[in-house]
C-alpha cells in the first residue's frame, strides 16, 4: 500500500472525514515548519544585569570585516573602549571595494557579487543599526540557473511553508517532475536526511565524507543533484567533490530547508563599500570605536596566560629574522619568490654585491604578489594590484608601498630580518595597544599568522589554528561589453556543467554607475565567478580566461559579436575551506585564554549559520561572551531553527 493510501485508510478507519482530514493535513504542515529561533546561553537574570561597564575596559578587534564590525559595535554599546585593526586600507573584509580607472571614468569594484538573504538576521539588525535602509537594496526577481546541457530552469520566489518549499522546486523545474521525483522514494530519503538537521548528530554522522559521496551512496535521483544540490551547493565557494556533508546539511538548513524565509534575497543598488561598509564604518566612528586602517596585528603580547597587548608594525614585514635562505638559490638577474616557514612570502633579488628582499605580501589585503615579467615589477592576482621594480604601488588598490627587508649574509646564507627605518620606503612606528579583551576576527590566513608569530605556548590551541585551511582559489573576471545581451533577464544567474564558471552577474542591469554607463554607451557591464577551482583546472591567467570567455559565449550567444573594452581578472584564495574533518578541529569563539575570543566564518559554533551570517553571528558571540566575563547583560541572537524540521 503506498504511504498516502495508508495514511488516509488510517484516518478512515479512525473516524476521520474527508473535512477533518484537511484539517488535520492542515494542522501537521502547521506543525511541521521552520520558525525563527533565538539563540540565548545566558542565565535567567539575564535581564537583570547591567548593559554596560560603569569603567571603560580596553578591548581590541583584529580584522575589520563583518565579524570585527559587529564585535567592536556590540563592544562600544557596552562601553568598551575598543580599538578595530585592520591590515587593509579599507574595512569590509570580503565586501570591501576600491575605485579604478577605466575607460575614462572611475568605476568601484569589489571581491565578486554578494546576495544579502532575509534569514541573515543579524546582518540584517547590524545594517539596520547603522541606518541602512532598504533604499540600498532591491530584490532579486528570481533564482535562475543556467545549464550547459539543457535550458535555463528558474526557481522563483518559493513558498516558505514545508513540504511546498521542496516541492515548488521540484515543480518549477523542466528537468524534474513531481511524480518521477516521489517515484524514486529510496533516494529521498538522503534529502529528507537533510530535514532532521541537528548539530551534534549530523556532524558525528556526517562530517567524515564529502557530500557527493553522501547523495551517491544514498542514491539521490542524479537529476536533482545536477538541478538543484550540486549548483547551489557550490556556493559554499567549496566543490561537492571535497564538501563536508555534516557542513553541506548545515548549509542547506540554513539557507533553505530550515529557513522560514523561503529563497528570498536582496541585492544592493550601489556598490557594497558606499552602501554597507562605509556607513557601518561611520557608525563606529560616532559610538568612539578606534579604527586603525593599514595596520598589521603583528603578535599578541602574553603574560600569565592572558593577552596583555596587540603589537602592531607599519609596513607589514614581520618583526626579528622572517627566513633563511641560501646564496646560491638567488638567481642572477630576477626574483627569487620564498615562503618562510611562518607563511610570509619573501621576494629577493641580486643588485650587483648586494642584496635586496622586499615582503611580498601586497599592502591591500596581504594577499601574495609575484614578479611580473612584462613590466619587471609585481603583480597581485587577488585585486589587479600592481608595484613597480622598487615595491611602489602603480595601479589597482595598493596605496602603501611593499615592505623592503633587511638583509644580512651568514656564510653561504642569507639571513632576511625586519627593515631598519632607514631602508624601509615607508616608517610608520612600531605600536603596543594594551588591552583588556582582545577577538581575533582576521581571516583563515591573517588568523594563522598572527597566532604562529604569537606562539601562545598552548600547542593544542596553536595546532587548532595551524590547522584551518582556505578553499580552492576563486576567480572574478569582471567585464565592459560594447553592446547589451538582450537575453539576459535577469541580474544574477547560477551557472552548472561548466569548467569554471559557477555564476554571472549583470551589474548594469540593477547598480550604479554601471546601469548609467550602460545608458549612455549602449554596453553592458557582467561580472563571471569561478567559485572553487579544482587543482588541475588552475592554469595560468590568459588560459581561464579565454576559456570562461568560450562559456561566456555558450550562455549567451550574441556576445560572440561583443568587444570587450574593458576587464578586470582577480584570482584570489581566501574562502574557508569546509572539508570532511575540519569541524571537530575548529576553534570555537572562546578559547584556552580567558581574555582571547575568535570571530569569523571559520570559527566552529553549533549554531546554525553560514558565510556573512556566520560571521557577524560569531562576532556578537564573542561579544557577549566577554560580557558575561564582565557580568553584563548578553543579546539574545536571532536564528533559524537550531534543529530541521524531523530532527
Amino acid at each position: 500500500m503506498q504511504r498516502r493510501e495508508f495514511f488516509q485508510h488510517f484516518l478512515k478507519r479512525a473516524g476521520i472525514g474527508a473535512g477533518a482530514l484537511g484539517a488535520a493535513t492542515a494542522g501537521l504542515v502547521g506543525y511541521y515548519q521552520p520558525r525563527k529561533e533565538v539563540f540565548d546561553t545566558s542565565g535567567k537574570n539575564n535581564d537583570e544585569l547591567a548593559e554596560k561597564l560603569t569603567t571603560p575596559k580596553k578591548a581590541v578587534v583584529i580584522g575589520g570585516g563583518l565579524a570585527g564590525i559587529s564585535s567592536a559595535l556590540e563592544l562600544a554599546r557596552r562601553n568598551f573602549e575598543v580599538t578595530l585593526v585592520e591590515a587593509s586600507p579599507s574595512l569590509g573584509g570580503k565586501l570591501t571595494g576600491w575605485p579604478i580607472e577605466a575607460l575614462g571614468e572611475q568605476f568601484p569594484v569589489e571581491h565578486g557579487f554578494h546576495g544579502f538573504f532575509d534569514q541573515y538576521y543579524n546582518l540584517n539588525e547590524m545594517f539596520a543599526s547603522a541606518g541602512i535602509g532598504s533604499d540600498m537594496f532591491t530584490a532579486s526577481p528570481g533564482y535562475p540557473v543556467i545549464f550547459s546541457d539543457r535550458q535555463v530552469e528558474v526557481f522563483g520566489q518559493t513558498p516558505k511553508w514545508f513540504p511546498f518549499n521542496i516541492l515548488s522546486v521540484v515543480q518549477q523545474s523542466k528537468r524534474l517532475d513531481i511524480a518521477s521525483f516521489l517515484k524514486d522514494y529510496p533516494g529521498l530519503w538522503p534529502v529528507i536526511s537533510m530535514f532532521r538537521y541537528q548539530y551534534d548528530r549530523t556532524f558525528h554522522d556526517w562530517d567524515s565524507i564529502d557530500f557527493m559521496t553522501y547523495c551517491q551512496r544514498g542514491e539521490v535521483l542524479p537529476a536533482f543533484i545536477d538541478t538543484v544540490l550540486h549548483p547551489f551547493s557550490d556556493a559554499t565557494m567549496n566543490r561537492m567533490e571535497v564538501l563536508s556533508a555534516a557542513e553541506a546539511m548545515r548549509y542547506f538548513h540554513f539557507y533553505f530547508m530550515g529557513s522560514p524565509e523561503g529563497l528570498a534575497f536582496r541585492i544592493t543598488t550601489k556598490d557594497c563599500m558606499s552602501a554597507l561598509i562605509e556607513p557601518l564604518e561611520r557608525k563606529m566612528t560616532s559610538m568612539g570605536v578606534r579604527v586603525l586602517k593599514g595596520r598589521k596585528a603583528q603578535n599578541l603580547v602574553m603574560q600569565d596566560g592572558r593577552v596583555t597587548a596587540v603589537r602592531l608594525d607599519g609596513a607589514g614585514a614581520a618583526n626579528g629574522e622572517v627566513a633563511s635562505i641560501p646564496k646560491r638559490e638567488v638567481p642572477v638577474t630576477g626574483w627569487l619568490q620564498h615562503m618562510s616557514d611562518a607563511g610570509i612570502p619573501v621576494l629577493v633579488a641580486r643588485r650587483g654585491a648586494s642584496w635586496v628582499a622586499l615582503d611580498g605580501r601586497c599592502t591591500h589585503m596581504g594577499c601574495p604578489v609575484a614578479p611580473e615579467a612584462s613590466t619587471g615589477g609585481f603583480h597581485c592576482p587577488c585585486h589587479d594590484g600592481r608595484f613597480n621594480a622598487e615595491g611602489l604601488p602603480v595601479s589597482g588598490p595598493p596605496k602603501a608601498p611593499l615592505a623592503r627587508l633587511d638583509v644580512r649574509e651568514a656564510g653561504e646564507m642569507l639571513v632576511i630580518g625586519q627593515a631598519s627605518s632607514s631602508s624601509s620606503p615607508v616608517v610608520v612606528t612600531a605600536e603596543e595597544l594594551p588591552c583588556d579583551y582582545c577577538v581575533v576576527a582576521s581571516d583563515v590566513r591573517g588568523t594563522r599568522e598572527l597566532i604562529a608569530s604569537t606562539r601562545p605556548g598552548n600547542s593544542g590551541f596553536a595546532g587548532q589554528v595551524a590547522a584551518l585551511g582556505e578553499a580552492d582559489p576563486y576567480v572574478v573576471w569582471r567585464v565592459w561589453l560594447d553592446r547589451p545581451l538582450p537575453s539576459a533577464d535577469f541580474p544574477f544567474y547560477t551557472v552548472s556543467g561548466y569548467t569554471y564558471t559557477d555564476s554571472i552577474t549583470f551589474y548594469s542591469s540593477f547598480q550604479q554607475p554601471f546601469i548609467d554607463w550602460a545608458k549612455r554607451t549602449g554596453g553592458c557591464v557582467a561580472e563571471l565567478h569561478a567559485y572553487a577551482v579544482a587543482p588541475e583546472d588552475v592554469r595560468p591567467e590568459s588560459e581561464i580566461r579565454a576559456a570562461m570567455l568560450q562559456e561566456l559565449h555558450a550562455m549567451f550567444p550574441e556576445s560572440k559579436n561583443a568587444t570587450i573594452r574593458h576587464e578586470i581578472f582577480m584570482m584570489q584564495s581566501n574562502f574557508t575551506r569546509w572539508a570532511p574533518g575540519d569541524n571537530a578541529k575548529r576553534p570555537g569563539v572562546e578559547t584556552p585564554y580567558p581574555n582571547l575570543f575568535l570571530a569569523g566564518d571559520w570559527v566552529r559554533t553549533n549554531a546554525p549559520v553560514f558565510l556573512m551570517e556566520a560571521a557577524v553571528f560569531t562576532g556578537r558571540q564573542a561579544a557577549n561572551a566577554i560580557a558575561a566575563k564582565e557580568s553584563l547583560r548578553q543579546r539574545p541572537l536571532p536564528i533559524v531553527p537550531m534543529d530541521g524540521i524531523f530532527a
